[in-house]
């Protein structure tokens, strides 16, 4: 049996085989009651960022650094740039709305995890003796990555540009180790601790970290 505890607020899933009998179900999950009290807690109080306007002096993430918006209004082709260790530049053109703004944002954020996934998918792929045929990045509102078993496919959650990069990294080698397991069980846990063997330290620093306002934790 597996149990799963889901964000953002505490959903709870039992999987089990259809012969099993609901009884058992019902007192294995009342011996983790515990446990899931624990997870559901930890969601309530994660962190969470206030939606952004995008708009000069606002705070933003990228690679687990803060930095602040700088809005410049100009004519041409919108593109961000990082000035320093503390400024993003936005150039946009005048009069641009607050979704243009954020899908500007998005549209870099997604190009830069693509500069950085080749490398590290490469390096982990040897390490772990797995393949994934195909990848890529996009928005996800459960879950930080996600691996279709058949196809063979990675999938990364676009929000994992704010992070650090040891955090994507551990969601990259979580995502491959399921292709030697498709669950989390022992087996699962065993293939992480040989192949990272801090991963519990990068899992729980992601799920420190703020997040965005209808985010959660892995």
């Amino acid at each position: 049996m597996h149990l799963a505890v889901y964000p953002p607020h505490g959903r709870i899933r039992l999987a089990a085989p259809l012969n099993t009998d609901s009884e058992v179900m019902r007192l294995f999950a009342i011996s983790k009651l515990g446990w899931i009290k624990k997870h559901v807690k930890n969601f309530q109080e994660q962190a969470r960022e206030t939606p952004r306007d995008y708009v000069s002096g606002e705070s933003h993430h990228f690679q687990g650094r803060r930095y602040l918006l700088n809005v410049v209004e100009q004519l041409g082709k919108a593109k961000i740039e990082i000035k320093g260790t503390k400024t993003i530049n936005l150039y946009i053109r005048p009069g641009s709305t607050r979704d243009q703004r954020s899908k500007i944002m998005k549209e870099w954020y997604r190009k830069c995890l693509k500069e950085q996934l080749p490398e590290l998918l490469e390096k982990w792929e040897d390490i772990i003796g797995v393949k994934a045929d195909e990848w890529g990045v996009k928005q996800m509102k459960t879950k930080w990555g996600a691996c279709n078993i058949e196809a063979k496919r990675i999938w990364i959650n676009l929000e994992l540009a704010k992070k650090p990069l040891v955090c994507l990294e551990y969601i990259v080698v979580h995502e491959l180790v399921h292709l030697l397991e498709r669950n989390h069980t022992d087996k699962f846990i065993v293939h992480m601790n040989t192949f990272m063997p801090k991963w519990r330290l990068h899992r729980d620093e992601l799920n420190s970290l703020p997040v965005v306002h209808n985010d959660w934790g892995y």
